[in-house]
């Protein structure tokens, strides 16, 4: 089972992971089926103990038999080595492996549990991702580091200190994978924090000392629209400057909620900063005292509503579709402009305006629209554009 190319100039890849007891095996391939339904490149599944690690076989067999081939990640803290070793179906079935330097034992047992673990990756040709977490960061990495620190004349911050641990953890374990046989291709290096600023700040150092393919997240980024505009603040920042390489937003989802939301989020980071296109997008203003109907707010849901319904099947029949620009506008002042630089747009009336909805297609007015079924005008065309810009 191959995984999803990372680094090397592919596009940046979207990967997810699941909160089901892996033991559960029927929950967690309904869980993997949805995120890899909602668009998640690579699912990430905990195994930490040997009946996780016997479960997990059985997982992929149960998604290859209902068509779904996401790659999935081992996800190992404390005894991955040790399960690695004693469950070789496990290895074999897994796409890659995620270990956490920090917990893997400490001196010469870590020396030795991190060698077993990288051995058996090599051995099979599977990937790493070598991940290094503030909350588990190795504590004798960080009592050396400040310890020097304190030796100084000017001692720097603990917030920099702790960067650098981090930055030095990720670096001398990618290191130590590559004296133990690892390709430079096979290591992907992560350093989460749930700190915005400091998490910029550690990318952006890994980016300038090494060429390792880079995870970006910023760690428990929370719930809600909190979790939502860190995360989004953080990536994009990165991805804007050109580091990262594949992203997961670690967002904390409502009890019962819906776990798919971190896997658009990263899609819509992506298609916002122009660097993949997942879906089409629909412009539309804000609305103002021009526009005192809700008319084109309704439009707009109908609109967005519709395109997310017909998107599986537009996906499959007509591609290219997703590059699809929708304008819809509710007043004169910017309506026009916005609709003709859409790929089909429509200027809705504000107030006091005439009754009437100028159309436009690639960047031509092409009619009007009147009268009490205007949305539903409006989608008819929406749907025959489709058909016709992005036949096969």
């Amino acid at each position: 089972m191959g995984g999803a190319l990372i680094g090397g100039g592919n596009p940046v890849v979207v990967q997810s992971m699941t909160d089901t007891d892996t033991t559960d095996i029927g929950k967690t391939v309904a869980q993997v089926a949805l995120l890899a339904e909602a668009g998640s490149e690579i699912v990430r599944i905990t195994v930490n103990n040997s009946a996780a690690a016997k479960a997990v076989p059985e997982v992929r067999k149960r998604l290859v038999d209902s068509g779904c081939n996401v790659p999935l990640v081992g996800d190992f803290h404390f005894i991955g080595h040790r399960l690695l070793r004693d469950h070789p179906e496990l290895a074999q079935t897994l796409d890659k492996f995620r270990i956490n330097p920090g917990n893997v034992g400490r001196g010469a047992r870590h020396d030795e549990n991190f060698s077993t673990f990288i051995d058996i990756a090599k051995g099979l040709g599977k990937s790493v991702r070598i991940g290094v977490n503030a909350g588990s960061l190795a504590p004798d990495v960080m009592a050396t580091k400040m310890d020097e620190n304190s030796r100084l004349a000017m001692p720097l911050s603990s917030e920099l200190i702790e960067n650098r641990a981090m930055v030095e953890s990720a670096l001398s374990s990618a290191e130590a994978a590559l004296d133990l046989g690892l390709t430079p291709n096979q290591i992907i290096i992560s350093c989460k924090l749930s700190r915005l600023p400091q998490m910029v700040a550690v990318y952006r150092e890994l980016s300038e000392k090494s060429d390792f393919a880079l995870h970006l997240g910023l760690t428990e980024a929370g719930m809600g629209q909190k979790g939502v505009v860190a995360t989004t603040s953080a990536l994009s920042v990165l991805l804007e400057q050109g580091i990262g390489d594949t992203i997961r937003a670690s967002l904390t989802p409502e009890v019962g909620g819906d776990r798919a939301k971190e896997v658009r989020l990263c899609q819509d980071i992506l298609q916002s900063v122009g660097l993949r296109r997942f879906r089409p997008a629909v412009t539309a203003c804000p609305g103002c005292g021009r526009t005192t109907s809700t008319l084109f707010r309704e439009l707009a849901q109908d609109i967005q509503t519709h395109i997310d319904d017909r998107l599986p099947e537009w996906r499959t029949r007509y591609g290219g579709s997703e590059t699809l620009q929708v304008a819809v506008m509710g007043c004169v002042v910017n309506g026009p402009g916005e609709s003709r630089a859409a790929n089909i747009g429509i200027s809705l009336p504000g107030a006091g305006e005439e009754p009437r909805a100028p159309v436009f297609v690639d960047g031509e007015r092409v009619k009007f629209l009147s009268g009490p079924n205007i949305a539903g005008d409006f989608i008819d065309m929406v749907e025959r554009y489709v058909e016709t810009t992005y036949k096969s």
